[in-house]
C-alpha cells in the first residue's frame, strides 16, 4: 500500500529539511520513496509543498486532489490553501503559526480570521500542535519543524526508525541536542 503525505509551510520553516529526513527514514525502512518539492518564491516568504509517496512500489511523487493521506501544514493558512489535497478521511496536522504573506504586509489583504475553526468543520481527523511555543520553550524557535517531524512520525506510527540518527545526519552538531528534544516533544503529542 502507498502513503502520500503532502508537507506544506512557508519558506524558511525548514519544510524540505523535513521531508529529506522522512524520505531518508522511510528509504532506511526499505520503502521505495518519490519525493517532489515546490520551492515558489520561498526565500520571500512564499509557499512551500513537498509531495512524498511511499511504498512498497510507488511510480511518482505527484498526489490528486483529495489523494494526501496526511497533509501537514507548517503555517495554518497554507493549510487552507491546500485543504482540497486531503483525503476526506486523512490526516491534517496543522502547525499553529501565522505567518503573513506580502499583501498582508503591505496592508493590500487582512489576515484571514478563524483559519482553524474552517479547518475543524471540513477535516475530522485534525491535531493541532503550537510547534513555535514548543520550540521557544526548548529555547530554539527554529526547531518548530522538528516539533512537526515528531507528530509526523506518530501520526505515520513509524517510530520504529532511528528518526535522531537521520536528525543528526542533516543537522549540524551544535543543534543536535534541542532538536532531538524537539521530535520527542513533537513524538509525545
Amino acid at each position: 500500500m502507498v502513503k502520500s503525505l503532502l508537507l506544506v509551510g512557508v519558506g524558511g520553516q525548514g519544510t524540505i529539511l523535513v521531508s529529506k529526513i522522512l524520505s531518508q527514514g522511510f528509504v532506511k525502512e526499505g520503502y521505495d520513496v518519490k519525493m517532489s518539492e515546490i520551492h515558489g518564491m520561498s526565500q520571500r516568504g512564499g509557499s512551500v509543498t513537498t509531495q512524498i509517496k511511499f511504498g512498497e512500489k510507488v511510480y511518482s511523487p505527484s498526489i490528486d486532489k483529495g489523494g494526501a493521506d496526511i497533509l501537514v501544514a507548517f503555517e495554518k493558512l497554507e493549510a487552507a490553501r491546500y485543504i482540497e489535497q486531503l483525503k476526506k478521511n486523512g490526516t491534517l496536522i496543522v502547525n499553529d503559526e501565522e505567518i503573513y504573506p506580502l499583501p498582508v504586509l503591505s496592508g493590500f489583504a487582512e489576515y484571514p480570521e478563524g483559519v482553524l475553526d474552517n479547518l475543524k468543520n471540513k477535516v475530522e481527523n485534525i491535531k493541532i500542535i503550537e510547534a513555535r511555543k514548543i520550540a521557544e520553550e526548548l529555547g530554539e524557535p527554529r526547531s518548530q519543524n522538528i516539533v512537526m517531524l515528531g507528530s509526523m512520525v506518530k501520526a505515520l506510527g513509524l517510530e520504529n526508525i532511528d528518526w535522531v540518527e537521520l536528525i543528526k545526519e542533516n543537522l549540524p552538531d551544535k543543534v543536535h541536542n534541542v532538536n532531538i528534544k524537539a521530535f520527542e516533544k513533537g513524538l509525545s503529542l
